[in-house]
């Protein structure tokens, strides 16, 4: 039987065709007439998908590098900064901030869960100067509530900036960065803009760059400031990754080619996309006798499984690997062997999903030890509340009133209360 590799990964996620192609043509120097209209033209594009007036900054880099930029660009040593945490990359904050002598104070949740806005109004200082957190936390499969802790600042009159990873939270979530009053909103190439690794990007409000005229951190490859003067020119400060560039700006075509032409509208669309793979796929896994990792705020960029009791979630990783070169990834740090995760963001639809899940089934059904671990197992039992659950929110589509943060609970009274 021919087996045919698809990544069903949270990055690097499916690659866009049409950004291959543009990235096989990319033989361009960068210190051309040709590159400065192509970057200026792509730059433009990044603040519509990130939706925001906000200046955008590109950097060759993993999106660590955008985190380490935020960092190094916002704060000076001995700063007190607050860090939100409910995860590996919540965790990666911290160390960022303590590699740059700042004084860290820790709002963290459990694996899986997510922090109260009275946790945090708590650990607010008077002289906190920067708050990290992220939109959507990967390891956990877990989506935190930004827009709260955005409105809080504001209530608070804080003068900490708001920064905020956003590398799967953008495409996954309605994130809107003006009007939430987000300072900084990081982004990574190979997550929902469907290209390869390489590139970060962040979107800067004008409070974070009069912020880093005050800081004096160390900073030289990722001098914010010095991207900024340079992109104002249709350049970057240092060799740019230009086939990344040109594969980035084939796929925001493409991302706006959806919505009509529209970019803002094809953002909106991606994200809704997300939302309801994302849905089908956890009432998929629910029939399949497993449990959600993050039940109670979960994320659209990818689901976290906990398996049946006293299985490895490694079993389900190797067998959709080995069977039908289906990849997934299994926990991260503590919890390999606890979860596993199937990702929603990008260059993923409805027959991807659908596949996906008849490969879960033909898993559970050919394991003897899934099967004494789902007793009563019957084909078609996850396909079927799959599509249930697609029939039910394509009808609704229309009429949806939907929160703008993908949750209701406090997080939505406050978003809401903060917009009136």
């Amino acid at each position: 039987m021919i087996r045919k590799t698809r990544l069903f990964t949270p990055g690097p996620t499916p690659l866009l065709p049409a950004a291959q192609f543009a990235m096989a043509a990319a033989d361009l120097h960068h210190r051309t007439a040709e590159f400065r209209a192509m970057y200026t033209r792509v730059l433009a594009q990044l603040k519509e998908f990130v939706g925001s007036k906000s200046d955008v900054i590109v950097l060759s880099s993993s999106g660590t590098g955008a985190m380490e930029a935020s960092v190094s660009n916002l704060t000076s040593p001995g700063d007190r900064v607050l860090v939100l945490s409910a995860g590996k990359f919540g965790e990666r904050w911290s160390a960022l901030a303590k590699a740059f002598g700042c004084q860290v104070d820790l709002v963290s949740a459990p694996y899986g869960g997510t922090f109260s806005l009275d946790e945090v109004r708590a650990a607010l200082k008077l002289e906190t100067r920067a708050v990290f957190m992220q939109a959507t936390e990967t390891s956990t499969g877990v989506r935190h509530c930004v827009p709260g802790v955005a409105a809080l600042l504001k209530e608070l009159k804080s003068e900490a900036v708001l920064v905020v990873d956003a590398i799967t939270g953008l495409g996954t979530t309605h994130i809107d960065m003006d009007a939430w009053g987000i300072d900084v909103l990081i982004g990574g190439s190979q997550k929902a803009v469907m290209i390869p690794p390489g590139l970060s990007y962040l979107a800067v409000s004008d409070r974070a760059w009069e912020r880093m005229e005050a800081t004096y951190n160390p900073r030289y490859y990722f001098d914010l400031r010095k991207e900024r003067k340079n992109a104002k020119n249709g350049e970057s400060a240092y060799t740019p990754s230009v086939s990344l560039i040109a594969g980035l700006g084939a796929a925001l075509d493409y991302i706006a080619a959806q919505g009509g032409g529209d970019l803002a509208k094809g953002r909106a669309m991606l994200v809704e996309n997300a939302e309801t793979i994302s849905a089908m796929t956890r009432a998929a896994v629910l029939a399949l006798g497993c449990t959600l990792f993050a039940p109670d705020a979960p994320s659209a960029a990818a689901t976290a499984v906990l398996p049946p009791k006293g299985v490895d979630s490694g079993v389900f990783v190797k067998e959709l690997k080995s069977r039908f070169g289906a990849i997934i990834t299994n926990g991260q740090g503590e919890m390999k062997g606890q979860i596993f995760r199937i990702a929603h963001l990008g260059f993923f639809d409805y027959l991807d999903t659908i596949s996906l899940i008849g490969a879960l089934e033909q898993v559970v059904h050919s394991s003897a030890e899934l099967k004494v671990a789902v007793p009563g197992f019957k084909f078609g039992d996850a396909l079927i509340a799959a599509q249930k659950v697609f029939a039910e929110r394509k009808a609704d589509e229309a009429a949806q009133n939907k929160c703008l943060c993908g949750r209701s609970s406090a997080c939505c009274s406050m978003q809401h209360s903060a917009a009136k």
